[in-house]
């Protein structure tokens, strides 16, 4: 038994009979609910027990590490040499022996932040033990030689999934803080970790959906996304919110932001200290957001082309109607960054030059380097989906948001195993992580298109390969001046992908990279004072050399931003509020397509 942080041994509460009775007895009864609701659920599935082609892929890489048996054995005779000499340094240390450690977790990795993975040394043993291990089949499945790119990448992926799967934080009796809470409550932690993950059961409807969040201490439109502004015009896709200016005066051209349907916009409005939408109102923009529908069955037949259409055109329509300007300027966040782009090239065909200038958001139009979202991509993978989502006509977001997860499995899967299990703690109430369990589905046409069109094929960076709306797509058309956000721990949108956007457009590129992620380094306000980025003038093929000469600036770079934006037009004119204009307000935002959730 490990001791608790003050050095005393913690105190040991035998465990409440009429508590474990009572749990018990629920158990059995939720369980038997769980259990028929998910066999009934079963028959949705496509009959393919491998619809992830993992079994293949390891297959081939097993096939390709026989060729060369001689370093196998060099790695596993590597591997017992250190095994060696963390045993002979644990039993050094337990004689009294100060010893240095045989291997560390990697600067950042948060699973072993309990003092007691150290300060014991039977703790410290299998930490170092799981390390080496880890560190072994990592660098095992990576030296197979004569394997294709996507394999080598789904193999060394599932290969982490399994090792941070197996990490000794995950089970009650390897991790000691779990131990010391079980301990000092006499079990009662495990059987609210169990209460815990029948609840999870239950509102997955027998698959489990872990609770990132306390979802209760959250409402859309009541303590986030409350930025006042108007629902002034809608389509079946997309509802336009108009905000409310809190400026005199305002810039001519409106502001108008393209989010992903992913997810859902509020992304950008979470709370007001972080609202990139009213810090945009507060600089004196018109701003205009596009509220994605949450589609059902119904739309499983809209496509790519019907998001340009009864999106961002419709959008442009309704703006000029509601301020009586043509011009506007234009953000794309991710999917809405690449529907911007797709749309822009459309555009330039058409001789339509009403957007004056494109703000991407992490967002790719080269899909030739795609990162581990990759791994997801390939043909086994694309008609086990495309079967699945022709009987229900659409992609369950929380398919999607799983996918997600397992990028950041150690943050945003196995961490909550931990608190929500194993320690029986409830999730702490955290926005960000409301807004990533709020996922939305995917119209079945579209979804296969984007797939297969842009992830499979790479064809929009291509001239001419996707045509839409009866018109050839060429990106290199697109003149506008151009403004791209990247950031550098991006693991949907690696920016050294984004980054090949600046060799696509024809007019004036303007490249900025943030640090941390796909979220927090968009979303980073600058009174918030975290964060830097980096700015380099010239745009070099490579984005290794963009680097190499850019300069890092701290904060955020919301204002960088602004400044280009402004310096294209700075006329201000008197300030608009929603319904001044042709369009009559028809709901407060945020509206009622952000409202509806997947369960609905």
């Amino acid at each position: 038994m490990t001791e608790s942080s003050g050095g005393k041994p913690p105190e040991f509460q035998m465990p409440d009979p009429a508590l474990v009775s009572r749990t018990m007895a629920e158990v059995a009864e939720r369980g038997q609910r769980i259990v028929q609701d998910f066999l009934k659920r079963q028959s949705d599935g496509t009959g393919n027990p491998d619809p992830l082609n993992i079994g293949g892929a390891f297959m081939e890489m097993t096939t390709k590490l026989m060729t060369n048996p001689a370093r196998l054995v060099q790695a596993q005779m590597g591997f017992w040499q250190d095994y060696l000499t963390l045993w002979s340094n644990t039993a050094r240390r337990m004689m009294g022996e100060n010893v240095n450690a045989v291997i560390e977790e990697p600067k950042g990795d948060r699973r072993f932040k309990d003092d007691a993975w150290r300060e014991n040394e039977v703790f410290d043993f299998i930490r170092q033990s799981y390390l080496l291990s880890a560190r072994y089949f990592t660098s095992a499945v990576n030296s197979a030689d004569g394997l294709d790119a996507k394999t080598t990448q789904k193999v060394d992926f599932y290969t982490r999934q399994f090792v941070d799967a197996m990490s000794p934080a995950n089970f009650v009796m390897t991790n000691p803080e779990v131990l010391r809470k079980t301990a000092e409550t006499g079990g009662s932690n495990l059987l609210k970790g169990l209460s815990n993950l029948l609840f999870d059961l239950e509102r997955g409807k027998g698959k489990l959906r872990i609770r990132m969040t306390d979802d209760s201490k959250f409402k859309v439109g009541e303590n986030i996304a409350v930025t006042p502004g108007k629902v002034v015009f809608q389509t079946p896709l997309m509802q336009l919110i108009q905000y409310n200016p809190t400026t005199e005066k305002v810039l001519k051209r409106p502001l108008v932001i393209f989010p992903p349907w992913i997810n859902k916009f509020y992304i950008l409005d979470l709370r007001p200290k972080n609202s990139f939408i009213r810090w945009a109102v507060d600089q004196g923009h018109t701003v205009f957001v596009a509220s994605w529908v949450n589609p059902d069955e119904a739309l499983a037949e809209k496509g790519f082309d019907d998001y340009m259409q009864e999106g961002v055109l419709a959008a442009l329509d309704a703006i000029e109607q509601a301020t009586g300007v043509r011009e506007v300027n234009a953000i794309g966040y991710c999917l809405g960054g690449t529907l911007l782009a797709t749309t822009l090239a459309y555009m330039a065909t058409k001789r339509d030059n009403r957007i004056k200038s494109a703000t991407y958001f992490v967002t790719m139009t080269d899909f030739e380097e795609a990162g581990e979202l990759g791994v997801f991509i390939d043909e086994e993978q694309l008609k086990a989906l495309e079967e699945k989502m022709g009987k229900r006509g659409f992609l369950d977001g929380r398919e999607m948001a799983t996918t997600f997860n397992m990028l950041r499995a150690n943050d945003l899967i196995w961490s909550f195993v931990v608190n929500n299990y194993l320690l029986g703690q409830d999730p702490f109430p955290f926005d960000l992580l409301y807004w990533n369990d709020d996922s939305t589905r995917m119209p079945a046409r579209m979804h296969s298109f984007y797939l297969r069109r842009m992830y499979q094929q790479n064809d929009l960076c291509k001239q001419g390969a996707i045509e839409l709306l009866n018109t050839k797509i060429d990106l290199r058309k697109i003149k506008v001046p151009s403004y791209l956000i990247s950031t550098r721990e991006d693991h949907i949108a690696p920016w050294k992908s984004t980054y090949r956007g600046t060799q696509l457009y024809s007019g004036p590129v303007r490249f900025v990279l943030a640090a941390s992620g796909h979220i927090a380094g968009v979303v980073n306000p600058p009174d918030s004072g975290k964060y830097s980025h980096w700015v380099n003038e010239n745009l070099p093929a490579s984005p290794d050399e963009w680097f190499a000469g850019a300069t890092e600036l701290a904060g955020s770079w919301w204002p960088d931003w602004h400044r280009w934006i402004t310096a294209l037009d700075r006329t201000m004119v008197p300030a608009r509020q929603p319904g001044d204009g042709k369009l009559t307000p028809i709901e407060n935002a945020p509206g009622s397509y952000v409202r509806v959730m997947v369960n609905d």
